[in-house]
């Protein structure tokens, strides 16, 4: 029997539910690209084309796992479930960390971004999933022989909505089903929502036809969607778009006990991730998932420390981008951008594939 150590995550979220006006602030990895991308998911080894590679390995992408969670400054670290297995499972890397493995539960067809055609993002998403509640916990399809101490009891289940009834009922169903299973496992996840990916493109529907605020859309289904499921079966947490000021406030406001967290969407600028946190947290976001953010850093340590900074309200998201670039030169490493074009933003909170 392995003991686990204390989770940040679960003293944080306990605060926060307490009191939504505290300073703590959840932060997340998502390592789980290899469910979405194929070949390119580690990312690009230096000098590399987006288009063609050379790309890192899957080792060297959990070799930053392994560093990012020895540094301690994340919560959560989102894995898929083949990389749990060797990390949390076989390895015991979570044992006696502070940080909560999680795996991602569902692998929606709009997350299917290999490379060549790229037709299934721009197709109403399918509900899938590859992987089994055992088998995040375990390495197994049959947990009831099986050493479940060191996987992941905490998983992502993600929905894309496209304003078609039919779609999304069955987009609804696979996450009913998934949470009765994961009650009567005593299985915990947290909610992933994306943006529409294929609004008028929908069959039968008017070429362009969009709901008229595509914020209230998002936010009005998921209230919707949590209000028949009971305490037990709710997620700990969102992992939205930022929805923006208005809405963000309003959804945060609705029920404390819903804790907002927001995705991060493309790499874009070091100055789009850091704003981003702290935009989201001034209107009442406790959460935020950097998958691609922190992976296309120059030194992801680094990045994450001084996001962290950002999070904890030490420093605004200006100062941080230029306090990482000081890192950089420190430490003789090359930035992506000069600082100026690294201080301008871009929107990169959309769809997974956005």
């Amino acid at each position: 029997m392995h003991t686990r150590h204390p989770k940040s995550l679960d003293l944080k979220l306990a605060r926060i539910v307490a009191d939504p006006s505290c300073r703590d602030f959840i932060l997340a990895d998502a390592k789980d690209a290899d469910m979405a991308f194929g070949l390119a998911a580690p990312g690009l080894r230096p000098g590399g084309d987006p288009a063609t590679g050379p790309y890192r390995s899957i080792e060297e992408y959990r070799e930053n796992i392994r560093a990012l969670v020895a540094q301690g400054l994340v919560d959560i670290m989102l894995m898929s479930a083949s990389t749990s297995e060797v990390l949390a499972i076989e390895e015991g890397l979570f044992v006696a960390s502070a940080v909560t493995p999680a795996v991602r539960m569902n692998d929606t067809s709009d997350i299917w971004l290999a490379a060549g055609t790229g037709g299934y993002p721009r197709e109403p998403a399918l509900p899938f999933s590859t992987t089994t509640i055992a088998q995040a916990r375990c390495g197994r399809v049959d947990a009831a022989h099986a050493d479940t101490a060191r996987g992941a009891t905490l998983g992502l289940f993600s929905l894309t909505l496209n304003d078609d009834a039919a779609l999304d009922r069955a987009m609804l169903a696979a996450y009913r089903d998934f949470r009765i299973d994961a009650e009567r496992q005593g299985f915990r996840h947290f909610l992933e929502v994306f943006f529409p990916n294929a609004l008028g493109r929908v069959p039968g529907r008017a070429s362009g036809e969009r709901p008229r605020d595509i914020a209230r859309f998002l936010a009005d289904h998921v209230v919707r969607a949590l209000a028949g499921v009971p305490r037990a079966g709710r997620p700990l947490f969102l992992k939205i778009p930022y929805l923006g000021p208005a809405v963000t406030e309003q959804l945060a406001a609705y029920d404390r006990t819903l804790v907002v967290g927001i995705l991060g969407g493309g790499a874009g600028t070091t100055h789009d991730a850091f704003a981003l946190l702290a935009d989201a947290k001034a209107h009442g976001a406790r959460v935020a998932l950097f998958g691609r953010k922190i992976n296309a850093a120059e030194h992801q340590p680094e990045f994450v420390r001084h996001l962290r900074a950002v999070a904890d309200g030490e420093v605004d998201a200006a100062e941080a981008v230029r306090a990482y670039h000081g890192a950089l030169a420190r430490l003789g490493i090359r930035p992506h951008r000069s600082l100026e074009d690294d201080l301008a933003r871009m929107d990169t909170a959309t769809a997974y594939g956005g």
